[in-house]
């Protein structure tokens, strides 16, 4: 062997998990994934997002109508998943989306569809986080955690376990707390998600500070 240097191998790229099931009953029961925002559904924006903050690839958890996403949102290269337990609240679709994660992924980042506030920078900075070794991220607006938040592999089945109800990864942050690096983003991105008509008109009229 000679002296030259052997380059350190690329870290694996990092999943993104966007989960999309709900049915937007506060919004009159239009599923949320198929709210139209800046011209296009929010599964694609959300889709957008991720992909442009470094996550290639990405598993997307459906529930409210699915079949009708499945045929109106462009959603090509990303593995598409169905939650028939959807109406159950979020810890459900948590579940689906972390089984059918690649095997071997070091990380996900989750997303939640209903964020469009939500930005390229801020997936960037989650996974710069997780490179620089944190096991659990979360983003951060004034100092506030929000989302998305990324989970490291060895919590991925203690955040299966805890996923019930309406609390998604809630009981493994909050079991947690204390490791979870809070990534400050409110110089990029916004928090707010979309739940009710005003929420949807504000946004609707709302210039984003970054997009994909």
């Amino acid at each position: 062997m000679d002296n030259q240097q052997i380059p350190p191998l690329s870290p694996a790229p990092i999943p993104a998990l966007i989960l999309a099931a709900g049915g937007g009953r506060r919004l009159g029961g239009r599923p949320k994934a198929l709210i139209p925002y800046r011209g296009r559904p929010l599964v694609e924006h959300a889709l957008a997002v991720v992909r442009a903050g470094g996550c290639p690839t990405a598993v997307v958890v459906l529930g409210a109508a699915a079949g009708e996403v499945r045929a109106t949102a462009e959603l090509d290269g990303c593995r598409l998943v169905d939650n028939p337990d959807w109406e159950s609240g979020m810890g459900s679709s948590l579940r689906v989306g972390l089984a059918a994660l690649p095997p071997g992924a070091a990380a996900v980042l989750v997303m939640l569809v209903d964020t469009p506030g939500v930005t390229p920078a801020a997936v960037a900075r989650l996974l710069a986080a997780h490179r620089a070794g944190a096991e659990l991220a979360a983003a951060a607006y004034g100092g506030e955690r929000g989302h998305p938040v990324l989970i490291g592999a060895r919590h991925l089945a203690e955040a299966a376990e805890g996923a019930r109800g309406d609390a998604g990864a809630r009981a493994l942050l909050k079991a947690h707390a204390a490791e979870i690096v809070l990534v400050e983003c409110g110089d990029v991105a916004v928090p707010d998600d979309l739940d009710t008509p005003a929420d949807l008109a504000r946004w609707t009229d709302r210039a984003p500070l970054n997009s994909p």
